[in-house]
């Protein structure tokens, strides 16, 4: 199985977006009332805390990455003299 790394942002639009999904379909289906314009505040907010939280991400991972560069021992130099 491949690997992927984690993308909290993406986790946060997804869940809003579902969320504004399932409140459009329980309106569709009678189950209760939506305005046209609760879901775009909904939205709204849940794509700007989803790009925090990318924004915070990369922000982690550039400061853990630029560590480990600098924790790590320099590569041997190897001789080109086969050129």
């Amino acid at each position: 199985m491949l690997r992927h790394e984690f993308q909290p942002g993406r986790l946060v639009a997804g869940a809003f977006l579902t969320l504004a999904g399932i409140i459009y379909a329980g309106d569709a289906g009678g189950a209760w009332e939506t305005p046209w314009f609760v879901v775009i505040p909904l939205v709204v907010g849940g794509l700007c805390l989803a790009g925090a939280a990318a924004v915070l991400t990369r922000a982690i991972r550039r400061r853990r990455g630029s560590r480990r560069e600098t924790n790590r021992t320099p590569p041997e130099p190897h001789s080109d003299a086969h050129h």
